[in-house]
């Protein structure tokens, strides 16, 4: 322990526990940046004994994460453990919830091919069965579609440029985050890994699209994009997600928007767009294969119904986050045409022949 002291700093995470973060709830103070980039590195660097870890993440959830405390150890993550591929396109990047769905289909695979065939480039990234909830995620419904995913980094960067979408896979492009998987899974909650790993930005892209329950995350997730030395995004657009990814909640949302000049929200009613129906109507049975049936069925233009709407809804979201147009009502008309003359198809098409 004192070689690692004198290698990491003067703040071990026991020490961290004792004096700053562990004493509960109420009375637990917030680290300093320069602290919690030091934990984070010893993390990463497999130095706590399992115990404390698993203490320090938990104390850590009670207390409630600051924005400077998330923002440096997406710093230290972004610098230690993410290998970044960037694509000669200038993609949006997707990062949903990476322990996934469970009710609901979802709806970025076929949204992104739509957007990549409307001219905007999406990239999408995500593990497999990611604690806590293990459920099923992009990498699923591209494995159902016969998408390869198991790729390294600069393969995805290859697949952006040459499809407008692309996926990076967790275990390759940010593997020190993979190495902790066994001692999430024993944590038995979610931890400040699943907040920061969907903002590793493996493509380095300008844009990030993401979603959230309630508006107070999205406001301390774009403070810690703020707060962030590594992450150069200039704009990032949030909504309330169904299970909380990135698929728009039919009814009525919430939207956060931030970009260098400023933090905005306001509300859409998705009836307006096409989506006059309930989140329930969007329930599937078999979350990866069920998805991948209607990925393929809407972008070969066979569906007209709610997932169709939805998928044009979701696509066009992607499409104005980039600024490709000036309102959503112009990205969905740019969606519904893509679809119709069967260029959302191509890109489908593209990705399985890559």
């Amino acid at each position: 322990m004192a070689q690692a002291t004198q290698e990491f700093g003067e703040w071990p995470l026991k020490r961290l526990m004792t004096e700053v973060v562990g004493s509960g709830h109420k009375s637990a103070e917030d680290m300093t940046r320069e602290q919690a980039r030091e934990a984070f590195q010893r993390i990463l660097a497999d130095e706590p004994d399992p115990t404390t870890l698993g203490a320090f993440w938990l104390a850590n959830r009670w207390k409630r994460n600051t924005p400077e405390e998330l923002g440096a150890y997406v710093d230290v993550m972004r610098e230690e453990s993410v290998v970044a591929a960037e694509p000669d396109c200038d993609p949006v990047d997707c990062g949903a919830n990476y322990d996934g769905k469970g009710r609901s289909a979802l709806l970025g695979v076929a949204a992104g091919a739509v957007a990549a065939a409307a001219g905007t480039p999406v990239v999408v990234h995500s593990g497999d069965r990611v604690p806590t909830q293990k459920q099923d995620a992009y990498k699923h419904v591209l494995d159902e579609l016969g998408v390869r995913t198991e790729l390294d980094p600069e393969e995805s960067a290859a697949m952006v440029d040459e499809t407008g979408f692309g996926f990076y896979y967790q275990p390759a492009f940010n593997p020190g985050i993979r190495d902790l998987y066994d001692r999430r899974d024993r944590m038995g909650v979610r931890t400040f890994v699943n907040t920061i790993e969907t903002v590793a930005n493996p493509a380095n892209a300008d844009v990030h699209l993401g979603s959230f329950y309630h508006l107070a995350f999205a406001k301390k997730m774009t403070d810690l994009v703020a707060e962030s030395e590594a992450l150069d995004y200039s704009r990032v657009i949030m909504f309330q997600g169904m299970e909380g990814y990135d698929d728009i909640r039919p009814g009525y949302t919430k939207v956060a928007d931030w970009s260098e000049d400023g933090f905005d929200d306001y509300e859409i009613e998705t009836a307006e767009f096409g989506m006059d129906f309930e989140s329930e109507d969007l329930a599937v049975d078999d979350v990866a294969g069920d998805s991948a049936r209607i990925t393929e069925a809407v972008l070969a233009g066979e569906r007209e119904d709610r997932f169709a709407d939805a998928v044009a809804l979701n696509a066009a979201f992607r499409i104005y986050a980039r600024g490709d147009v000036d309102d959503l009502e112009t990205g969905l008309e740019r969606a519904r045409d893509v679809i119709a003359d069967g260029s959302a198809e191509a890109v489908l098409d593209e990705l399985r022949a890559f």
